[in-house]
């Protein structure tokens, strides 16, 4: 695993420097995107074009730079939440996240038993191909995984407590234009209605 873990960086409160990565995936842009000052890597796969297979080779790329990074998955499906998991991500960032329930099928579909019913797949990316005991890893992947949960939308706003107040959920992302067209303020991120959702 990395020296440098996603998870320390969110129990931090200073600022964090970090990138998006949507347009290309070269082999090393690990190494620049680290010698440029990043802390972790924002990898997007809901606006971008990437699939599953260009993700799972740029972790590899990041993983060498010992950068963290943290998969933008392009819904809330459970196929795009595992898969990313297994691949190495160490988390994940899900759009469109507007109710407790939703929040929940996430931590579910990213983490074993017993926090979570994510189905099981040892040996491989995401444990750097290693032996050992699967308590253990169930443990270790739980333990290393972070959810970093996209608000932008109203209800999601409404709700924010709830989904906050999770086990599991580790940050809270603000998706500031999609939450302004929800809010009915497309762009105008000093309207009231915007400032006092942001407030909330």
């Amino acid at each position: 695993m990395s020296g440098s873990s996603l998870k320390g960086l969110v129990a931090q409160r200073q600022v964090k420097l970090g990138t998006l990565v949507a347009e290309f995936a070269t082999p090393g842009i690990g190494h620049i995107l680290k010698s440029a000052g990043c802390d972790f890597v924002f990898f997007d796969m809901e606006h971008s074009g990437f699939s599953l297979e260009t993700v799972k080779s740029a972790i590899r790329y990041f993983e060498a730079a010992d950068l963290p990074v943290m998969v933008r998955v392009p819904s809330q499906d459970y196929h795009f939440l595992a898969r990313a998991m297994d691949m190495g991500a160490e988390g994940l960032i899900a759009p469109m996240v507007s109710t407790v329930e939703q929040a929940q099928h996430i931590i579910n579909s990213m983490k074993y038993h017993p926090a979570g019913v994510r189905g099981v797949a040892l040996q491989i990316a995401h444990d750097r191909y290693r032996p050992g005991s699967v308590t253990d890893k169930f443990e270790t992947a739980n333990q290393r995984s972070v959810f970093i949960c996209l608000i932008e939308t109203a209800d999601g706003v409404k709700n924010i407590d709830g989904i906050a107040g999770l086990d599991g959920v580790d940050c809270l992302w603000v998706g500031h234009f999609d939450l302004s067209v929800s809010l009915g303020v497309p762009g105008d991120f000093a309207h009231p209605t915007f400032t006092a959702a942001m407030d909330k």
